[in-house]
């Protein structure tokens, strides 16, 4: 189907809490069989996560249920002799391994890619971590806001005087997953198949800075926070309005010549400090503050409509609540309604649309072990067996 090209693919998801699982939440909506290997009576941390204490008590908080849909669960304790043997089993018929381990863990439980390989030679064995496999920092702990400061992003984000600050939401987490995802379907594509992939979610994060790293390695400008002005243009940035606040961004100087005009502040075309666009740039906050005299005369949408009628571009800022409704996503179908233990969840789809398709979740996020019996037989273990390792904890 053209929604599932990764179809026929098995996906072993060792992963915790959200960069490992996001990653492997893509390559389900993609049409990948995932199998979460959890450890028995707890699994994934994410399930006692989130905003919800009863859901967390269940052991399907909101966390675990934002990026495990569609995905299969069995249990197995790595550390038992028993555990290493079915996890080397389980191998011998997968196609891809995801972790997000400590650097090195894998390895001191005896199941690291070089064991792994000799039970699948083809296998795509992809490690998530902080910082990397090898290097100085690779044993430090890898949380999504240690990851930020220590790769930069939070230097450069929020205004001279409030930086450095936190992203909003964990960016590092889910672009080391996005980009694990994007590693693991360019390495299924390989012939003969088969590789150790080393994901460092701050170096994902720091090759997203594009910009900001060129300009200091090629141009020698020291990067800097600068709240919501675009730094490469001006008039571009966020301004206020008489209800809520709008981003205009006038980066060329026909859009510039547009604005002025359009707001009745023609005097402004003439100002020998607004004249380039470097003037600009250089006067960028007191630009700002002449052309809220007008803005702020009138409501967002109303500008936001003439505005991006005239070419120049211009939208409001709006509320996560606000975007989730906003006619243009909700007419796209990036959420969609499962249903979960009897009750109606909305839940995101695939970022990704093809021939006019989007691959949303057919399959509730599984409870912890859901699949224990399903997997374990289909790999030649008995009922009694199962009953067994069940009784002893191995799974």
């Amino acid at each position: 189907m053209a929604t599932e090209p990764l179809r026929g693919v098995r996906v072993l998801d060792l992963t915790n809490v959200l960069a490992g699982p996001y990653c492997c939440y893509q390559l389900a909506l993609m049409g990948a069989e995932v199998i979460k290997v959890e450890r028995p009576g707890s699994g994934d941390l994410a399930r006692v996560l989130g905003a919800d204490p009863d859901r967390n008590k269940a052991g399907m908080g909101i966390s675990f249920l934002a990026q495990n849909a569609q995905k299969k669960s069995i249990t197995l304790d790595m550390k038992s002799s028993r555990g290493k043997a079915l996890l080397k089993l389980l191998v011998q018929s997968a196609d891809v391994l995801v972790e997000n381990f400590r650097p090195g863990v894998m390895d001191r439980l005896d199941l690291g890619y070089e064991v792994l390989r000799a039970e699948n030679p083809a296998l795509i064995y992809c490690a998530i971590s902080g910082f990397g496999q090898d290097g100085p920092r690779r044993d430090d702990p890898a949380y999504d806001q240690i990851v930020q400061g220590i790769s930069g992003v939070m230097s450069i984000t929020g205004a001279p005087d409030t930086a450095p600050y936190r992203v909003g939401y964990p960016l590092a987490d889910t672009v080391g997953g996005l980009t694990a995802a994007f590693a693991v379907s360019t390495a299924l594509n390989a012939k003969p198949r088969g590789t150790f992939l080393d994901i460092a979610m701050s170096e994902a994060v720091i090759s997203t800075m594009g910009w900001v790293v060129s300009n200091y390695l090629v141009g020698g400008v020291m990067p800097g926070a600068h709240g919501n002005e675009n730094t490469t243009s001006a008039p571009s940035g966020t301004f206020a309005t008489s209800d809520s606040p709008i981003n205009i961004a006038a980066n060329r100087d026909e859009q510039w010549q547009a604005l002025a005009r359009h707001l009745g502040r023609e005097e402004l075309l003439d100002d020998p400090d607004y004249a380039t666009r470097e003037d600009r740039k250089r006067n960028r906050h007191a630009l700002r503050g002449e052309l809220e005299k007008s803005l702020k005369s009138r409501r967002a949408n109303e500008w936001v409509a003439e505005l991006n009628g005239l070419g120049v571009p211009t939208g409001r800022v709006q509320t996560v609540p606000e975007a989730l409704a906003d006619e243009q996503l909700a007419g796209r179908g990036l959420i969609g309604t499962l249903q979960v233990d009897g009750e109606d969840m909305q839940l995101a789809g695939s970022p990704v649309v093809m021939d006019g398709q989007r691959s949303m979740p057919q399959a509730a996020p599984p409870k912890l072990g859901a699949d224990n019996a399903a997997i374990w037989s289909e790999l030649g273990l008995s009922t009694d067996e199962l009953n067994e390792l069940a009784k002893d904890g191995v799974i």
